[in-house]
C-alpha cells in the first residue's frame, strides 16, 4: 500500500489498480491486497472512464480550478457530439409532428370549403345561411 495517508492516495497508486482491474483481477481481491475499500477502486475506474487520468486526484476535497478545467475540456467532445445527436432527434421528431399538423390543417380546410360550399344561400338579408336538411 501507498506511505501516503488514507484519502490521500497518489494517482499513479489508482491508475495502476484500475490498470489492474481492467486485466481481469478480482476487485475483492484488489481491495484487500492494497488495504482500500471495494467500492472505492470500482468509483476510481468509472471517474477514469468518465475523465481520464485527470479525473483521479491526488488528494481530497473539490478540484482546483485548473483541474476542472482540464477535465471538462477532455470531455467536451463527446459531450457535444451526444448534445448534437440529441438535438438532431429532436428536431426529427418535431418535424414529424409538424408534418402530422400540415395534414390535419389540409384536411380541416377541405372539409370547411366543402361545408361551405353545400350550404344554402338566404332568402333574406341578415339571416345566417343553414346547412342541408338530413335524411333521416
Amino acid at each position: 500500500m501507498s506511505k501516503d495517508p488514507p484519502g490521500c492516495l497518489s494517482r499513479e497508486f489508482k491508475l495502476k489498480a484500475i490498470e489492474r482491474l481492467k486485466a481481469g483481477e478480482s476487485g475483492s481481491a484488489l481491495a484487500r491486497e492494497l488495504g482500500v475499500k471495494r467500492t472505492l477502486i470500482y468509483r476510481w475506474r468509472n471517474a477514469f472512464d468518465g475523465g481520464g487520468a485527470l479525473a483521479l486526484r491526488d488528494r481530497r476535497g473539490r478540484p482546483t480550478k485548473a483541474d476542472a478545467l482540464a477535465m471538462a475540456a477532455a470531455r467536451g467532445p463527446a459531450v457535444k457530439a451526444g448534445d448534437l445527436a440529441a438535438a438532431r432527434r429532436q428536431i426529427a421528431e418535431l418535424e414529424r409532428k409538424v408534418g402530422a399538423q400540415q395534414l390535419d390543417l389540409d384536411f380541416f380546410r377541405q372539409a370547411l370549403r366543402h361545408v361551405e360550399a353545400s350550404r344554402r344561400p338566404s332568402d333574406r338579408s341578415g339571416a345566417t345561411a343553414s346547412s342541408p336538411a338530413s335524411k333521416r
